[in-house]
């Protein structure tokens, strides 16, 4: 296992912010309708305590998916794991995206990297031990990637099982972990089968805008027909709403289409628009850690808790 620290940066401009654990009064707080019920209209669910664990692994993996950009994947992953850690999970996460944002949003200086989960996927003398990263986040550890995977789509076209590269690469560390988060590419293609093929389940992070409901009809099509002819335990776990502003009226009328469409699929955890995801891309660490008090800090520990319950 890498010894390197998110910390080892080779920039020399300095990025860094001061961390900002105040109550964040400029952020638009969690939407109650006037009868009580949360975003959409629904009744919140009652979410179980976490029950603790008496020892770790095998691990459940989740597809974190959507074939549309800017959509809150990297962001859900990097929050959603450290979430999971604080309730006592053992996280790995897989940046399985050639921009490699994942691993930057984690400090990681990913395109100085000799060695990615490209290497482990083509190289059979390379391991995937040899390549994960411990992160700042105790118990929440990396599969890096940077713009070399981008190669890989095309390297694995010819290969024999190439469905199934990345279930191959994470079978040897699969016992040590409770979930393996595996953050995807914004497109439908090989990479993105490899992930829906290893997966126990699907997390589609949704925004609140209606464009963004007209891609979701094809991504469920590519799930299904995964789980017809590679995957026959693939399910999708859950539908997450992002960049929820609930000030605004279209974001409310979209909230209410995605509950009316997708019913119980659809979490309870809604994640607000705010300025703190992007202070946090910049200062490398999960909003968990950045802003612990914060709207969207308890909002994906929500979320893990739904996770976890599911």
């Amino acid at each position: 296992m890498s010894t390197l620290q998110p910390g080892d940066r080779t920039s020399s401009v300095d990025l860094s912010l001061s961390p900002r654990a105040g109550d964040d009064n400029d952020e638009p707080s969690d939407y109650e309708s006037p009868n009580g019920t949360g975003p959409g209209g629904r009744p919140r669910r009652h979410i179980p305590e976490p029950p603790l664990l008496n020892q770790h692994g095998p691990a459940k993996v989740l597809a974190i998916c959507n074939q549309k950009g800017g959509v809150g994947k990297t962001t859900s992953t990097i929050n959603l794991g450290a979430a999971l850690t604080e309730f006592g999970r053992r996280v790995l996460l897989v940046d399985f995206d050639p921009q490699g944002a994942l691993s930057v949003g984690l400090g990681i200086p990913a395109h100085t990297l000799e060695q990615t989960i490209y290497n482990v996927l083509i190289e059979q003398s390379v391991g995937t031990d040899d390549v994960i990263i411990r992160t700042s986040v105790e118990n929440m550890d990396l599969l890096p990637s940077n713009i070399d995977l981008s190669a890989a789509e095309v390297q694995l076209v010819s290969e024999v099982g190439r469905e199934h590269a990345l279930m191959r690469a994470l079978r040897p560390v699969i016992d040590r972990y409770d979930y393996v988060l595996v953050d995807c590419q914004p497109s439908l293609g090989l990479l993105t089968v490899n992930a829906l093929a290893a997966a126990d389940g699907v997390l589609i992070p949704l925004e609140c805008e209606f464009f963004s409901l007209r891609g979701v009809a094809l991504l469920i099509d590519t799930i299904d027909k995964v789980k017809e002819r590679l995957n026959p335990k693939l399910e999708i776990t859950g539908i997450l709403a992002t960049m929820f502003d609930p000030r605004t009226l279209h974001s409310r009328e979209v909230m209410a289409r995605v509950v009316e469409a997708f019913g119980e699929t659809v979490f309870d955890a809604v994640i607000n628009r705010t300025v703190r995801f992007p202070e946090t891309t910049v200062a490398g660490e999960p909003i968990t850690r950045w802003a612990p008090r914060s709207a969207g800090a308890k909002a994906y520990r929500t979320l893990a808790r739904e996770v976890i319950a599911r």
